[in-house]
């Protein structure tokens, strides 16, 4: 079955899918003539501007999309994607991130626009921008978008596989006693009880609903991505004189990877483009449709200020966080290491921080418990928005929703990974596709919008 399903999401995953979200990316930052450079200074501004209303503030809304994307994608995705295409490949994954800022700029902008008012707040998403935005007519591609995301938080993005690398990397710091034994895994007393920790402690934010998420998100994001960008850059500091020559190693594997790695690392310019531009839009969804759910929870009512905003998701996700990992994995040698994931992270921690190596990697190991259960509890938000358009406000349904959720990560500790973030892989190349065809379809909207409130200021 996992053998089935990797040959699915390779077929799925392919140059099609690839082309297809940079292209998206590429046309509206031609159309909008390079806004999210342009304008990225006032869109950081924008975040922490109040606003009166009903909803979640701006800023808890990127909290709670970042609380999504920042995840092991950051460790683990970056570590991947520089072993198997070489340091070329981050290269890639940040041209990626350039163009996909402006994807997310135009979902944050249709969210705020095609969303809709409910006694609980403000609601929305793909799902209404592509009802709304289309027409009716299109009304069984929303269902689509809808169904997919429901099925993709809890199938495998949102739990499986997030508490699986929680317990993974608590059981490898303390190598406890094994418990018991199954499917050929051995379960230690580590991975039982950190499973149990999570699921208690993810209970008691997703029963308190979508205003817990927003605040647990708005604390826990800035402190997780501040204590891993303070260790991650005092390594950087302690090898400053390293960095020139790392960057210019990048940008050169990134065009001639025979030419510098040497024919025998096996690493050609397909492998590097793939697994950059692939990984890139792992780690920061950009065109995948789950950003605008938060974007349109947010009590913004300008959809320009609110696409500036969604913006930087992206910037901060890969262009500075990844930026940053993968630095740390160049400048001490950590990516030729015979290792793979967070592994790899770990050794450039050991290697490049002034302490014992067993306090970076009890740090590193407290940085991915957080990513990965931010990821658990915005991804819930995001699956239960999909399943609100579907069923409406039956609190019922919502609530077994919710319990079978949770039921999943406590499953997680206890299965095989591998299967899970194939069939996820899947999973989001579905879901993006009626996103990616609707902001094609609705790109003249966001254009013009754009144009005209921005001409505006401008006047002014």
């Amino acid at each position: 079955m996992e053998e089935g399903l990797a040959r699915a999401g390779a077929l799925v995953w392919g140059w099609p899918m690839m082309v297809l979200f940079v292209g998206v990316g590429v046309l509206f930052t031609v159309r909008l003539r390079f806004l999210q450079f342009r304008n990225l200074k006032t869109a950081i501004k924008a975040i922490f501007s109040k606003r009166d209303g009903e909803g979640i503030t701006p800023y808890a809304a990127l909290c709670t999309a970042l609380a999504a994307t920042i995840g092991t994608g950051n460790i683990v995705g970056v570590a991947t994607a520089l072993c198997a295409g070489g340091p070329g490949a981050l290269f890639w994954m940040l041209i990626a991130a350039f163009f996909g800022m402006a994807t997310q700029y135009a979902e944050g902008f249709l969210a705020v626009k095609y969303r809709r008012k409910t006694k609980s707040g403000w609601f929305g998403g793909p799902f209404c921008y592509i009802e709304q935005g289309l027409g009716r007519r299109w009304r069984w591609l929303a269902v689509a978008f809808a169904g997919i995301g429901a099925a993709v938080g809890i199938m495998g993005v949102g739990t499986v596989t997030q508490v699986n690398s929680i317990t993974t990397a608590v059981d490898a710091f303390f190598d406890t006693k094994t418990v018991f034994t199954l499917g050929g895994r051995e379960i230690s007393w580590a991975t039982v009880i950190s499973g149990a920790i999570v699921t208690v402690a993810a209970a008691l934010v997703l029963l308190g609903g979508a205003k817990r998420i927003a605040s647990v998100c708005e604390t826990l994001v800035p402190l997780m991505s501040a204590a891993y960008l303070l260790f991650s850059l005092i390594l950087l500091v302690r090898y400053a004189d390293r960095i020139p020559a790392a960057v210019a190693f990048i940008v050169k594997s990134a065009v001639a990877p025979r030419a510098v790695l040497g024919a025998a690392a096996g690493i050609s310019l397909k492998n590097v483009l793939r697994m950059g531009i692939g990984r890139g839009v792992f780690t920061n969804e950009a065109g995948l449709g789950s950003s605008p759910i938060a974007a349109a929870a947010s009590n913004e009512r300008d959809p320009v200020r609110q696409g500036l905003i969604s913006m930087t998701g992206t910037f901060i996700d890969t262009i500075v966080i990844c930026t940053i990992t993968g630095l740390c994995l160049v400048v001490t040698g950590a990516w030729k290491a015979p290792l793979s994931g967070v592994e790899l992270t770990d050794y450039a921690w050991r290697v490049g921080l002034p302490w014992k190596e067993s306090l970076s990697s009890f740090v590193l190991m407290i940085c991915l418990i957080f990513f990965a259960f931010a990821t658990i509890i915005g991804w819930n938000f995001y699956a239960e928005q999909c399943l609100r358009y579907l069923v409406g406000d039956r609190k019922r349904i919502q609530l077994l929703y919710r319990v079978a959720y949770l039921l999943a990560v406590a499953a997680g500790p206890f299965f095989t990974v591998g299967a899970a973030w194939e069939l996820a892989d899947i999973l989001n190349a579905l879901m993006a596709l009626p996103n990616l065809s609707a902001l094609l379809l609705l790109q003249n909207e966001v254009v013009s919008g754009t144009k005209r409130r921005l001409s505006v200021d401008k006047k002014k």
